[in-house]
């Protein structure tokens, strides 16, 4: 399948396919605004913001890849750029074999309707103006235009049941303010869903929701998935949510993704260090459960000008100096399997011989 293929082939799902996300060599970099003084004093050099720098990964269709990190480690932004809803610096997005920086303006918005996002905070995503009825059309407005209102409300009514909200006539005419946390988050839902995507990017989908609703729209989640046969690319800082939902799981840090694997391997045998004190962070409902992994000293560092080497070294307990803040560590599969890979010279790399927890 090459990268010319139409938008309207896209939009139709032809030419099938087991890879539905490739991203490969993706950059993003912002401009640092300066003030007048500044930018006098600098002579005209520009600083970046490398929020995501050099990232390579997949997602087979049908699958779910946890996407996790600190905060400001560039998660959200990578959501974005597989959606284009920012353009990439340097890199290459695929959805479906189709090179999403080469379709124009018409071409993306008819391809879009195969790829849908849902928000951290539901209530700053909906229209306070919008019903909710209103809400979860107005994606069908734009790309169903075939459809009469008559059959838009319908399919309104029968997707806000799919989300448990019932009786569905009776949320249909609410404001977004009338109606619980829970409850908007399932409307973001529906609305994700009213054009059949195959794609949904979940952007801290639970985060905003009391932890005793959490589960159930984590419970909500998998069976849209089953029921409408999707792939989510499911973004969150809270590891404990990611084994709940997740196939394989993506650890990010400053910018870079520093390991993925299944969700088992990962989680039963980490390799990078950031990966390990993560883990040993998640809470453990037992009171006698003491921590085995020492916690990353310091902050993240600044993403304008990140550590030379490996951007974890100045916070790793196992950091040897003349290699890992020299060295920028390349990803690497684990001895037990080669879908299992991450960045660290310690672990995975050729100065393995070096780690002093060797296991």
């Amino acid at each position: 399948m090459n990268d010319s293929r139409s938008a309207r082939e896209f939009h139709d799902g032809q030419g099938e396919q087991d890879c539905l996300v490739e991203v490969t060599g993706l950059k993003k970099w912002f401009p640092v605004q300066k003030g007048f003084i500044a930018n006098l004093l600098s002579r005209g050099h520009v600083d970046y913001v490398k929020a995501v720098d050099n990232v390579s990964f997949t997602i087979k269709r049908g699958e779910v890849l946890g996407l996790a990190g600190e905060s400001g480690s560039g998660k959200s932004t990578i959501g974005r750029l597989v959606l284009r809803l920012l353009d990439v610096t340097e890199g290459q997005v695929k959805i479906d074999g189709v090179d999403l920086g080469t379709l124009k303006r018409e071409d993306l918005r008819k391809a879009r309707s195969k790829m849908q996002v849902v928000f951290q905070d539901p209530l700053a995503s909906l229209n306070p103006r919008m019903t909710v009825g209103q809400a979860i059309e107005h994606p069908a407005q734009i790309h169903m235009p075939d459809t009469t209102p008559e059959e838009r409300k319908q399919l309104v009514l029968e997707l806000l049941e799919a989300v448990g909200m019932a009786p569905p006539e009776f949320f249909y005419d609410k404001y977004p303010h009338q109606v619980s946390g829970g409850q908007r988050q399932r409307i973001v839902l529906a609305r994700a869903l009213i054009t059949r995507p195959e794609l949904i990017v979940a952007d801290e989908p639970i985060a905003s929701a009391d932890v005793s609703v959490q589960a159930l729209l984590l419970e909500l989640m998998i069976k849209l998935k089953n029921e409408f046969d999707l792939t989510y690319l499911f973004i969150t800082h809270d590891l404990a949510t990611t084994k709940y939902i997740c196939d394989r799981i993506a650890i990010m840090y400053l910018g870079k993704i520093v390991e993925i694997g299944a969700l088992d391997e990962v989680f039963n045998s980490p390799l990078h260090p950031y990966t390990r004190s993560l883990l040993a962070a998640v809470p453990v409902p037992d009171p006698r459960h003491r921590r085995t992994e020492p916690l990353p000293q310091g902050e993240i560092p600044n993403p304008i000008n990140p550590p030379a080497g490996c951007h974890f070294h100045p916070r790793c307990p196992i950091a040897v100096e003349g290699v890992c803040d020299v060295e920028d560590p390349d990803m690497e599969s684990s001895v037990a399997s080669k879908e299992h890979l991450a960045a660290c010279h310690l672990r995975t790399g050729k100065y393995q011989h070096l780690d002093p927890k060797r296991t």
